[in-house]
C-alpha cells in the first residue's frame, strides 16, 4: 500500500525528495567521520565541502621540511578565496571556549613544526592559486607587485623581471612562499642595506609581519619594486682568521659608499666544500687543502650588481687592467662592466651616475683593503636571476636526499660577543663534534630592523 501511495506522488516531488534524502545521508555520513577534536558547527558553514578530514589528506600535512616534528591535523581547509579563510578564522574565534587551532601551510618549509597543528585545521595556502593566473599582478608605473601569500618568490621574481623590476630584499631560497617569509622575517645578503623583507612592506598589519602566523594569515601582499639589474659579479673571499673575516664583513656593511649589493658569510670545513658548481675542480681541491690545514675556514660571499656594457665601452677596457692582475681569480666573461654601483632616481628615471669603469675601480680599491687569503678570492659573472636563485640551482647538483632531517637554528649575536661565540661554538662545540651542515653568518646593521 505504501508503495502505491509513493507511486502517486508527482514526479517533481519525488526528485526533490531524493535530493533532500541525499543531503541528509551525506550530512549523516560526514558527521560519522567528523573528528571529535572539531566542533560540529563547522558542518553548517558554506566552506564545509572544502574541509577534508580523510587520513590521506591530513597525513600529507603532518610533517614539514625539518622532519623533526610530526603532528597530524584533524582537518585541512583547501580555500578558493581569502573569504574562505576568514570564515574559518571567524568561526574558530566565536566558538570559544571549545575553539581549535589553525595554521597556514605554504610550501611546507618550516623546520620545527611551526606549520603543524595537532587536532586543529591546516589551511592549504597553495589552494588559493590553483588554476588561477591573477595572483601576481605587477604595476610597472607605480613600481609594486601584488602577490598572493601562497605564491613562491621565484614566481614573483620571474613576473617582475618581465617589467624590468624586482623586489629589493630577498631570502636566500626562493622556493618559499610570500606569506611564509613575511610571517618570519625574510633575510638574505641584501638585508644589511634594506633590512629584512618585513621592513619593506610597511602597509601590512605590523602584528602579522614576523608574527609566525599567530596574529593572522597573509593572503596577499603589496611589495615595493625597483629597477632590476641584469648581471651580478659574484665573489667568494676566503679567510683562515675569524677576526679578519668578521672585520671585513663589518667594513662592507658599514660603508656609506655603495659597492657591494649583497654580503653574507659562511663557515666551511673540509667536508663542506662538496661539489659546488661555483668552483672549478682545481679550485675545489685547493680550498679543501686550506680547510684541512686550519680545521675550518670562512668565506665572505658578495655580489655587485651591474648592467651589460655596450661594445664601445668594452673597447675602452684594457684586458690587463689592475683589477684582473689582483690576486683574484676572474671566472667568466669580461664583456660586462658594472653600472649599478651608485643608483639614484631623478624625475622617475634611473640615473647611472658612474662611468662604466669607475665601479670596477671602486671594487678593486675595496678588495685591496680586505684581508682575505692571497690567491683565494674567486669571482663569477652570472645573470641576476641565476644569482638570486643560486641555492636552488646548487641543489640540482647535489645528491642529498630530500627526506633527511633538516635541523636549523637562527641566532642573533651582538658584535660585542661574536668573538666569544667563535671560541665557544665554532672552535668548541662544532670542532669537537665534527658536524655536517651549513653555517651561515649574516652581518646586519641594527638600524635596518624595525620592530613590528
Amino acid at each position: 500500500m505504501a508503495a502505491q501511495r509513493i507511486g502517486r506522488i508527482p514526479a517533481a516531488f519525488v526528485v526533490v525528495l531524493s535530493l533532500v534524502n541525499g543531503f541528509v545521508f551525506s550530512a549523516v555520513d560526514r558527521l560519522s567521520t567528523w573528528p571529535a577534536a572539531l566542533p560540529e558547527g563547522l558542518l553548517a558553514l558554506d566552506i564545509v565541502d572544502k574541509i577534508h578530514v580523510d587520513p590521506d589528506t591530513t597525513t600529507r600535512f603532518a610533517t614539514d621540511y625539518g622532519g623533526l616534528s610530526q603532528a597530524a591535523p584533524a582537518a585541512v581547509l583547501s580555500p578558493s578565496s581569502p573569504d574562505d579563510i576568514a570564515t574559518l578564522v571567524r568561526f574558530a574565534y566565536s566558538s570559544s571556549p571549545s575553539s581549535f587551532s589553525i595554521a597556514a601551510h605554504g610550501h611546507g618549509h618550516s623546520i620545527r613544526g611551526q606549520a603543524l597543528v595537532p587536532g586543529g585545521v591546516v589551511v592549504d595556502m597553495a589552494s588559493l592559486g590553483r588554476g588561477r593566473s591573477d595572483r601576481i599582478n605587477v604595476s610597472s608605473s607605480d613600481w609594486y607587485v601584488d602577490a598572493g601569500g601562497e605564491q613562491l618568490w621565484i614566481d614573483v621574481l620571474r613576473e617582475t623581471l618581465k617589467h624590468g623590476l624586482s623586489p629589493r630584499s630577498w631570502t636566500d631560497y626562493l622556493y618559499l612562499t610570500v606569506g611564509g617569509t613575511l610571517s618570519n622575517a625574510g633575510i638574505s645578503g641584501q638585508a644589511f642595506r634594506h633590512g629584512p623583507q618585513i621592513s619593506n612592506n610597511s602597509d601590512l598589519f605590523y602584528g602579522v609581519l614576523g608574527g609566525l602566523g599567530q596574529f593572522g594569515i597573509i593572503t596577499r601582499a603589496r611589495i615595493a619594486l625597483e629597477p632590476a639589474p641584469r648581471r651580478v659579479r659574484w665573489l667568494r673571499l676566503f679567510y683562515t682568521d675569524f677576526s679578519s673575516f668578521t672585520g671585513d664583513q663589518e667594513l662592507l656593511v658599514s660603508m656609506t659608499e655603495k659597492v657591494f649589493d649583497y654580503v653574507e658569510g659562511q663557515l666551511l670545513t673540509e667536508k663542506d666544500v662538496g661539489n659546488s658548481s661555483f668552483f672549478s675542480d682545481n679550485d675545489r681541491e685547493k680550498i679543501k687543502m686550506l680547510a684541512a690545514e686550519y680545521g675550518g675556514i670562512y668565506f665572505v660571499e658578495g655580489g655587485v650588481y651591474y648592467e651589460p656594457a655596450t661594445a664601445s665601452m668594452v673597447d675602452q677596457v684594457d684586458a690587463s687592467s689592475s683589477l684582473l692582475s689582483h690576486p683574484t681569480k676572474h671566472v667568466g666573461t669580461r664583456r660586462f662592466l658594472p653600472l649599478y654601483c651608485d643608483r639614484s632616481l631623478v624625475g622617475g628615471f634611473l640615473m647611472l651616475s658612474l662611468s662604466s669603469f669607475s665601479c670596477w675601480q671602486k671594487l678593486e680599491t675595496l678588495l685591496r683593503r680586505l684581508s682575505f687569503v692571497p690567491g683565494f678570492a674567486f669571482t663569477k659573472d652570472v645573470a641576476y636571476i641565476s644569482f638570486l636563485n643560486r641555492v636552488h640551482e646548487e641543489e640540482t647538483h647535489s645528491a642529498a636526499p630530500e627526506d633527511v632531517l633538516h635541523p636549523w637554528l637562527n641566532m642573533f649575536v651582538p658584535k660585542s660577543r661574536i668573538r666569544d661565540f667563535e671560541m665557544g661554538v665554532f672552535k668548541g662545540i662544532l670542532k669537537n663534534n665534527n658536524p655536517i651542515g651549513l653555517v651561515l653568518i649574516y652581518p646586519f646593521n641594527k638600524n635596518k630592523y624595525e620592530e613590528p
